[in-house]
């Protein structure tokens, strides 16, 4: 297993004070409430929007409600509609918001030349599941639905997500499928979780990773789930019946995560069902390493990798990504 840089563990200990585990329900809430935004010092850590891209606020249809969505353009093209990617942000269903995508979802949109549509789903523990879920399909669907709005083709959709999101999306491809919804190409998995039992050897392996460790997994499903049955396949997707007729993957994963073998099982489960996947996974990187771009030096390879995959795969629909 290659070593951890310097900064990543440093990056670790500076988290750690403020991690999930043993915080009370108060404490998040409030914590919920607080807007990242954009300094210096929070684009040092989480990286800038992308130059030449233009962000609009707006809303989309939740399951019981309005939701917040950011759209992201290139600020030059031809007018033609552009490929549509819809994304769905990190932060173990609890934290994590439109604004701590904005590095990702602008540099995807930039270098992929589409636009990207990031929902604002509910949170827990006020919102247990499967409100996220169900919040991030009804958002889906109405996206897809309005596509020229956006000025994007809804016959180019694909779906994106890291960690929490990674397990949403994952999650919508299944209930598309399921429920005859919106034709989506291409699903982007971020270092998914797609078990919610803590089966993954890995999680042992990487018990005390920077980032995350495997407290934090235990308060993050237990906020979430309030008791669910982890086994559903709309908590998790591993165990869904069939994964026949799921899109095309990219599966990104980080030797270093607890749950790097969530996104591997995972990766399996689509080969034998006959979906292509490609799985890539990065040497030296804990889990999120995406949301820290200027202090993992994985990132601009993920980056890379990722922007590749959705270009080829909405560029030529008939493009299938080999394991």
């Amino acid at each position: 297993m290659a070593k951890l840089d310097l900064r990543v563990r440093l990056l670790g200990r500076l988290l750690r004070r403020n991690s999930i585990t043993g915080q009370s329900t108060e404490q998040i809430l409030r914590n919920q409430r607080v807007r990242v935004g954009h300094n210096p010092l929070t684009d040092l850590l989480l990286g800038a929007v992308a130059s030449g891209v233009t962000l609009a606020d707006s809303h989309a249809a939740g399951e019981t409600g309005p939701l917040r969505i950011r759209s992201y353009r290139p600020a030059t093209h031809d007018g033609t509609p552009l490929p549509l990617i819809v994304n769905f942000h990190g932060g173990g269903w609890v934290v994590g918001s439109l604004d701590t995508a904005d590095w990702l979802c602008s540099n995807v949109a930039a270098a992929v030349g589409a636009v990207v549509v990031s929902v604002d789903y509910r949170l827990a523990p006020t919102h247990r599941f499967p409100a996220a879920a169900e919040d991030c399909y009804a958002a889906l669907t109405d996206v897809a639905g309005r596509a020229a709005e956006f000025g994007a083709d809804p016959r180019r959709l694909a779906v994106m997500g890291d960690s929490a999101g990674g397990n949403l999306a994952a999650v919508t491809t299944l209930m598309a499928r399921d429920r005859s919804g919106p034709a989506i190409s291409f699903q982007a998995l971020i270092y998914p979780a797609t078990d919610l039992t803590g089966a993954s050897p890995s999680i042992d392996e990487n018990a005390d990773a920077p980032i995350l460790t495997r407290d934090d997994i235990v308060t993050y499903r237990d906020h979430y789930l309030g008791g669910a049955d982890p086994t559903q396949p709309y908590a998790s997707p591993l165990f869904a019946a069939d994964h026949h007729g799921l899109p095309r993957a990219l599966i990104q994963v980080a030797e270093h995560d607890p749950i790097r073998d969530d996104g591997l099982r995972y990766a399996d489960v689509l080969h034998a069902a006959g979906v292509p996947v490609r799985t890539v996974a990065y040497a030296g990187m804990p889990h999120g390493f995406l949301a820290f771009p200027r202090l993992c030096r994985g990132a601009p390879r993920a980056l890379a990798d990722l922007t590749a995959a959705l270009r080829s795969a909405l560029t030529d629909p008939a493009h299938h990504v080999d394991k």
